[in-house]
Formats: C-alpha cells, structure tokens, sequence
C-alpha cells in the first residue's frame, strides 16, 4: 500500500490567465508544499531574509507567467511574512526544482538555487 502525501494547509488566490498562487500556512505545510506538491517548473516565491509563507505559483499547461503574474505571486509572499507593513519588499523567485532541504534543517528551512530577486509591496489579489 503506497502512502498518500498529505495536502498542505494553504492560503489558495485566483491569478489573471488561470494562474493560481498557493501560501503555506505553517513550517510544515511550507515544506509539503514546496518539496512535494509543487511541480519542477512552478514558480517559488518567499520573502528575503525574514520568516513568511512559501508561495508557489501553479501553471495551467505548462504556460509561462507573465511579468504581472509573477509580480502578483511576489506580493503575496511579501504580504504573508513578517514585512506585511514595509513598504517595498526583496522577495526570492526560482523554479520549484531549484528548492531543497537541507539535511537535518528544521520545518520551513529549504535551501534554493538561481534565484531572482524581484522587489514589490505585500499585496493580496
């Protein structure tokens, strides 16, 4: 009998073009989400530098994110993270395939390659 990962517990925002934006809403649910149910080419969102919600951006079909989409899931990781009230916020981007967990790292802690840093201010949809 094969074990069915559990789903995690996420804040779920509808994104212009049938994108969708998924935020963990504990450590667990940040590594379930990034490590487990995000797709290789998902986009991975978190606020630089403080604690905050993962966020991956889901693709329909494959389909590349436009600047706003991917602008849009940046502000949402900024608004679930301790700098909701900043102004403008450097928020870490990669592909989910670039995530990974560190060996013994607590829940929530991931280590990421080639990210991009895109600055925004924490918004929801």
């Amino acid at each position: 009998m094969r074990k069915v990962d559990p789903q995690p517990d996420c804040w779920r925002y509808e994104l212009p073009g049938g994108f969708e934006a998924s935020a963990g809403k504990t450590d667990a649910d940040n590594d379930i989400l990034s490590l487990k149910t995000a797709k290789a080419n998902d986009l991975w969102f978190h606020v630089h530098g403080l604690p905050g919600s993962h966020v991956i951006l889901h693709h329909p079909d494959g389909e590349k994110p436009d600047n706003t989409t991917i602008k849009a899931a940046a502000a949402i990781a900024a608004w679930h993270s301790k700098a909701r009230n900043a102004g403008t916020v450097p928020v870490s981007c990669t592909e989910a395939k670039h995530v990974g967990k560190p060996r013994g790292a607590k829940p929530g802690s991931v280590s990421i390659k080639r990210e991009k840093t895109i600055k925004v201010r924490p918004a929801l949809p």
